[in-house]
């Protein structure tokens, strides 16, 4: 079984299980069976914490979970977040207010047919509304028993201490790989010294790193990466040879790219859960397996080496995604 890490007082499995990609984001949603099949057999290999939120499909990821853990809600660590408006397009802006915060809790309870969510991440930061006001409806949830513990995703350093005033952080949920360093200057050591632990989504590069991609063509037409600046012709080919480089270390190991990748990022301390995602039982066995992989110094430096943070080519996001991370 899988072994347990802490993030803040919250005991989970050292590796969750993002469900975005089951209901959007990666391709059309094309088989609930598996995916519900995938998600409990992360649950019998000792996988706790699964991600969801209320804009995942939008709202159809929740449903899916919900179905999912019916009969075994005591299994799980279950995560969901609020604050990302969707529109005709996409992704049309956050809101923050304490009305709205305490709505969503209300309508993901009922997607999720659950009494409570286990963590509640907002998940951007609204700029219009001081975060104290979030928070603070936030910390109501938690005395009327709805919430146990919160978390905040894609947030500044500042962001987190205004709301870790309010009510503890339990748990920040940023992207982080090999292919995205950016929380490592200044939010990882805030975190830190605030005791609040990190879950990394995306720590496969949004599986660039797995080596599976090969070129936009293996995308599906409606899959979001086609409009991810790292993913454009222009980036893709310099991109690749990083992959190549990981390809021969995790040769050298007998695992594959993608395993040592999460390796690194498992690697980064006690306090790190990542969430890889995926809607494959196969996928997720390998990603599993990657908590047995030790990695010595030596090999940390190869790695390191054969993936600098300033090779990357490209910009995580478009500059209209851009603007909602990092506030």
């Amino acid at each position: 079984m899988i072994a347990t890490r802490k993030l803040g007082e919250l005991t989970v499995s050292a590796q969750g299980l993002g469900c975005m990609g089951m209901s959007s984001a990666y391709g059309v949603r094309d088989n609930d069976a598996e995916s519900i099949a995938t998600i409990h057999r992360a649950l019998e290999l000792g996988v706790t914490l699964l991600d969801t939120a209320n804009i995942y499909g939008p709202e159809t990821n929740e449903r899916l979970v919900g179905r999912a853990i019916a009969d075994r809600r005591d299994q799980v660590v279950l995560a969901t977040k609020f604050g990302i408006l969707w529109g005709e397009n996409g992704p049309a802006g956050t809101r923050g207010d304490a009305a709205y915060v305490k709505q969503c809790c209300d309508e993901s309870l009922s997607r999720l047919g659950v009494d409570h969510i286990d963590l509640y991440y907002q998940h951007r930061v609204d700029p219009n509304v001081p975060i104290e006001e979030t928070w603070g409806a936030l910390a109501e949830l938690v005395q009327a028993g709805k919430v146990r513990y919160l978390g905040i995703s894609e947030a500044s350093a500042d962001s987190i201490r205004r709301a870790h005033a309010v009510h503890p952080v339990t748990a920040l949920q940023s992207e982080w790989s090999l292919w995205t360093r950016d929380i490592e200057a200044e939010i990882l050591p805030t975190c830190r010294e605030l005791g609040i632990g990190i879950v990394p989504f995306s720590p496969l590069g949004r599986g660039f790193l797995t080596g599976a991609i090969k070129s936009t063509a293996d995308l599906p037409a409606d899959d979001m990466r086609r409009n991810l600046p790292r993913f454009s012709d222009d980036n893709f080919d310099r991109n690749l040879a990083i992959v190549a480089a990981l390809r021969e270390l995790a040769d050298e190991k007998e695992v594959t790219p993608g395993q040592l990748a999460l390796a690194w990022v498992q690697s980064r301390g006690d306090d790190v859960v990542p969430i890889p995602g995926t809607k494959r039982r196969t996928y997720l066995e390998q990603n599993v397996a990657a908590t047995e992989i030790t990695l010595t110094a030596d090999d940390l430096t190869r790695i390191e080496a054969a993936a600098p943070a300033e090779s990357i080519a490209g910009a995580r996001y478009p500059e209209h995604l851009a603007r909602a991370a990092g506030r």
